[in-house]
């Protein structure tokens, strides 16, 4: 099997990518269509392009003063599109930024039905979608230019990853299922399949999705019971707050230990695979290296790789949260009040919950993989059944097992 597997291995990468472009897009259509249908006479935010401005000028507002414009639109979207609507951008309310609007620029609106026949527009964003799809190709660029064949194997995983988000997990939670186990579920899915893709059917792959199975299993129980144990509950940015208020009977405490795991599964990810790469290439290095040498150099390796990827988890943490904790401090907040308090004491369990899951993934994926290849009769039933220990791609294969 996993000789057919790897020999075809482009050709089924493709075929996915290709599945999963299409289903990304089914599901922008869907969206798209379902959004059109509740687009009319109530509140509902629409795209619209400048055409005119009519107005600039100086206001204060409060103690700050900021340039603001009286602009002319065109609805581009619902049951309205094609009219045009006077626009008050920064006249009656605070901005975030100073950017000024220019004609040709595409704004996000509310359209609001005034009662009496007539509609008014509220600013609400920019329309930001054109930089951000250049963004987007100048990644898959450069992750291509970086990784060639890997890069474009890594390029479809990260969609076939969003499309079992928005395809399963999503749907799934909002349709009353555990959050927990959706996501559980979900993850391992896009999880196996993604290391496939780019590894191959490898005694490599299996290692590693041994290793990220213990450390997700563990790293969700440390979630549950210190979620519970630190009576979080969920309800710490805003978004949570309004799934409350829609009523719509989800746990947004489950949701908060979901988010918890699957956002320390990418850096795991990046760590299993690693420590796994570590301990096949001391292997192929040396062969006759013993048991606990080869898993002592291993740690060596991990533990520099953990040291990095914690200062980097605790860092994105310290980088989301940086405008709260600006304010907490101009507002001279005691510390030991500030940690208590929801939002942060969220993003503190679920940073140190991830860096736990993480210190435990590299000890566990190490001894694996180093029993793995210790033993040469063990190393050849296991290659039979999980495939040669790393997929050459056709290359000439330096050792016997690969």
């Amino acid at each position: 099997m996993w000789q057919w597997f790897n020999k075809n291995h482009r050709l089924i990468t493709v075929v996915v990518g290709i599945i999963v472009v299409a289903g990304l897009v089914l599901l922008w259509q869907k969206n798209a269509t379902s959004s059109a249908t509740v687009v009319g006479y109530s509140s509902t935010t629409v795209k619209a392009r400048v055409t005119a401005i009519l107005e600039e000028g100086n206001v204060t507002l409060g103690e700050r003063t900021q340039n603001y414009q009286v602009l002319s639109v065109e609805l581009l979207e619902g049951q309205q599109a094609g009219q045009s609507y006077e626009l008050q951008y920064g006249k009656y309310q605070l901005l975030s930024d100073d950017y000024q609007l220019r004609v040709g620029d595409k704004v996000l609106v509310n359209l609001e039905d005034m009662g009496d026949g007539s509609y008014a527009v509220y600013f609400i964003d920019h329309v930001r979608t054109n930089a951000l799809l250049i963004l987007l190709l100048v990644f898959i660029v450069t992750g291509i230019a970086m990784s060639g064949w890997k890069g474009v194997s890594s390029m479809i995983s990260m969609a076939l990853s969003i499309l079992v988000m928005l395809a399963y997990i999503i749907p799934q939670i909002i349709a009353g299922k555990d959050p927990i186990t959706v996501s559980l579920i979900g993850s391992f899915v896009f999880l196996a399949l993604t290391q496939y893709l780019v590894f191959g059917w490898t005694l490599k792959t299996h290692i590693a999705l041994g290793g990220i199975t213990f450390a997700v299993l563990v790293t969700d129980l440390i979630s549950v019971l210190f979620v519970n144990w630190a009576h979080l509950n969920g309800a710490g940015d805003e978004s949570a707050m309004y799934l409350i208020q829609m009523g719509n009977g989800l746990d947004i405490r489950k949701l908060l230990i979901a988010g918890i795991f699957i956002g320390t599964l990418g850096v795991m990810d990046d760590l299993v695979i690693g420590q796994t790469s570590a301990v096949i290439e001391l292997y192929r290095g040396n062969p006759h290296m013993s048991f606990a040498r080869r898993f002592r150099s291993a740690m060596e390796i991990g533990q520099d790789h953990v040291g990095a990827t914690v200062n980097t988890l605790i860092l994105a943490y310290l980088g989301a949260t940086l405008s709260m904790i600006v304010l907490y401090t101009i507002s001279n907040v005691d510390l030991g009040v500030l940690v208590n308090i929801n939002y942060i004491a969220e993003e503190i369990v679920r940073s140190l919950v991830g860096t736990i899951g993480l210190f435990l993934a590299v000890p566990f994926t190490t001894l694996l993989a180093c029993w793995a290849v210790d033993d040469e009769a063990r190393l050849a039933k296991l290659v039979h059944i999980f495939g040669p220990l790393i997929n050459m791609g056709g290359a000439h294969a330096g050792h016997h097992h690969e």
